[in-house]
């Protein structure tokens, strides 16, 4: 027996360094090698599983192997390009210690924890740097993702299995994407609530071209964009307009009617900005009334960031909004009405005739060529599928209710001189009323109309 194992000594001395060799080609990358000495101690396990030596090697070499499997799915937690993450999945499927649908789950696992320390790396403090530098990180990286999982894995199988059958494989994938993609949204919603400021068309931009290159893996989610960015347009516009009314109620509070300048009723020649087309130009007898004048061009300033991303499904909610507030300014002059009538000379009473007449017959209407503006006629009724003239049927859709802010205030008009009715204000305005405001205050708007910006001075 003593020389059988001296004339063995050599083959049992390779076989004793089994475990040590192996945890040194682990250690050291050589992942070929050390499968090529897992199968050869299989092999031995299966020859002789009694003797407890061969116990002992089996089970260090094993050890060894779960060491490798760390350092493997470890690997997929970097930064590898494609024919590292085919050479790393060829290793485990041969190591058969996961199943392909565990083998899946494991790449996906590994690769959305890289990923996700792309994204925890990038600087919070301001929500539109975060929001176009997650987009980028997604953009490319979660791209990346998808073309290695699709070179290493096929799913040729329906999504959707036949009743009866276990899901298949490919679901395990798409679900993932799911998961992904309602992430980013998340992400999004969240920045958006924190404000990006006026740079929301260039975020909405950023955010489609996402979407679309997303198409291609058929992942293409832009018509999950259009209700978060409405809602924040929406959002934005209705605290610029709350604003605008509290604005107008503070310079109720402190205006005098005696203290109000003629300006363009006095002697005074007044300079009127030399028309351009393609513009509107507002009202400049709202110079003689400056609340009327500072809560319009607080309005101007909604429009035109609204107008920036203002998908025409707004219509609706902003001419609520816009209805609503300018009843809160009826409100508000009667409220002043009240306050001051008996104090009122006949001179005062006259100008509080005029700057009501100014809020009707001036303010209103131009707010509603405004809405014609953001919200074309022809636009809507396509949106609607109907014809144009047909679009009275769906109510005062981008129209403001002229006729019911009119009532409150009828009383204080002055009588109204006998002539023929003049045209509806909720019309479309003809060409010859779109007139120019001064260069440095007009900016372009859609349907080749502008909408002034800070037209009106108060001073």
């Amino acid at each position: 027996m003593n020389s059988l194992t001296l004339n063995r000594h050599t083959e049992i001395l390779e076989i004793l360094e089994i475990p040590q060799l192996m945890d040194t080609c682990v250690r050291n990358g050589y992942y070929e090698e050390a499968l090529e000495l897992a199968a050869y101690v299989r092999r031995l396990e299966r020859k002789h599983s009694s003797i407890p030596v061969i116990q002992g090697i089996v089970e260090e070499v094993r050890q060894s192997a779960q060491l490798m499997l760390n350092q493997l799915i470890q690997q997929l937690r970097t930064n590898i390009p494609l024919p590292a993450c085919l050479r790393i999945i060829g290793f485990l499927r041969r190591m058969d210690v996961l199943t392909e649908a565990e083998l899946r789950v494991k790449f996906l696992q590994a690769r959305d924890a890289w990923l996700r320390s792309i994204q925890a790396s990038i600087p919070d403090h301001d929500p539109y740097v975060h929001i176009t530098k997650t987009i980028e990180a997604c953009r490319v990286h979660l791209f990346d993702i998808i073309t290695q999982y699709r070179a290493i894995f096929s799913d040729e199988e329906p999504l959707v299995p036949a009743e009866g059958t276990a899901p298949a494989e490919g679901a395990i994938f798409h679900g993932w994407v799911l998961q992904k993609v309602s992430e980013f949204l998340r992400t999004l919603e969240r920045d958006l609530d924190r404000g990006v400021g006026s740079r929301l068309d260039s975020l909405l931009g950023q955010c489609m071209y996402f979407g679309l290159s997303f198409s291609r893996v058929g992942a293409d989610f832009r018509g999950q964009l259009a209700p978060l960015f409405q809602r924040v347009a929406a959002d934005t516009f209705r605290k610029a307009v709350e604003e605008s009314v509290e604005k107008f109620r503070e310079e109720m509070n402190s205006y005098t009617l005696i203290s109000a300048p003629a300006v363009l009723g006095g002697s005074a020649a007044v300079l009127v900005p030399t028309a351009q087309p393609g513009t509107l130009q507002p009202p400049m007898v709202l110079l003689d009334f400056p609340p009327l004048a500072c809560f319009l061009n607080g309005l101007l300033v909604a429009f035109n960031d609204l107008r920036l991303c203002c998908p025409i499904a707004l219509a609706q909610d902003v001419t609520a909004c816009l209805d609503s507030a300018l009843g809160e300014v009826t409100k508000t002059i009667l409220a002043f009405h009240r306050a001051e009538e008996a104090a009122f000379s006949g001179r005062e009473q006259e100008l509080f005739a005029q700057f009501c007449t100014a809020f009707l017959e001036d303010l209103l209407p131009y707010l509603n060529r405004c809405l014609q503006v953001l919200f074309p006629p022809a636009q809507i009724a396509q949106a609607l599928g109907i014809p144009p003239t047909q679009l009275q049927r769906f109510g005062r859709l981008g129209r403001i209710d002229v006729a019911a802010l009119r009532e409150p205030l009828a009383f204080l008009l002055p009588p109204a001189p006998d002539k023929e009715e003049p045209a509806q204000e909720t019309t479309l305005c003809p060409e010859g009323e779109i007139a120019a405001v001064p260069t440095e205050l007009a900016e372009s708007a859609p349907e080749g109309a502008a909408l002034p910006d800070d037209p009106v001075a108060t001073e």
